[in-house]
């Protein structure tokens, strides 16, 4: 399965000019999604779409990976818009998933057990979600939740859509996913600052994997 991940949007909230290469322990934060894709079992082709908006996104994507991560110029102002040009764009047209930029604790095999899910699933799409009991427990405050039959949920920024439908609604199943490793994405100063503080215990321990 290829892989887009969303980095044209302007990401204001953070403040920190563009949000895809806000150094995070050293490290653009976009690279810990990039390097975690590049290491799943499940993954194909990995694609970055930039904008007006993040050329030094587009200049870091293109050093840091030598040629092998093909980034795509969209508009970078409408998500649904950039994401369908990039996957016609690159003529996507079997299973692709979608994942933003600001996912640093994403692991490869949580990426892989995600894919396995949508497979699993019989559904053309699938949306990932989190409990919003999670979002507390971590000690963030999610901007959007839903009810799914009676449990609040919250999207994790990772779906998983048909190419060759990418214009059209599609059957979808919600698949919800309670690992803090997806829960946390960078919106603010004190979401960065919190997931250092993680990354950094984590490597003081010398453990890749949960925490």
């Amino acid at each position: 399965m290829d892989a887009v991940v969303m980095a044209g949007g302007q990401g204001l909230r953070l403040g920190m000019g563009e949000k895809p290469v806000v150094d995070l322990l050293g490290k653009p934060l976009i690279s810990y999604v990039i390097d975690s894709l590049e290491g799943a079992e499940e993954i194909g082709k990995i694609y970055v779409t930039v904008s007006p908006f993040t050329p030094t996104t587009e200049k870091v994507v293109g050093e840091r990976y030598e040629g092998r991560i093909k980034t795509i110029e969209t508009g970078g102002d409408n998500y649904v818009g950039d994401m369908i040009f990039a996957v016609e764009s690159v003529g996507i047209e079997k299973p692709v998933m979608i994942i933003m930029s600001d996912l640093p604790l994403i692991t490869p095999s949580l990426i892989d057990q995600i894919v396995r899910a949508y497979y699993d699933c019989g559904k053309p799409s699938m949306s990932v979600f989190i409990p919003l009991s999670l979002c507390k427990k971590v000690g963030l405050r999610p901007d959007t939740v839903f009810n799914w039959e009676g449990e609040l949920i919250v999207p994790a920024g990772i779906n998983i859509l048909d190419g060759k439908d990418i214009r059209e609604e599609q059957e979808y199943h919600n698949f919800l996913l309670d690992d803090p490793q997806i829960a946390i994405n960078i919106n603010t100063a004190e979401d960065l600052k919190y997931c250092s503080d993680i990354l950094c215990e984590k490597q003081k321990n010398n453990s890749p994997g949960e925490f």
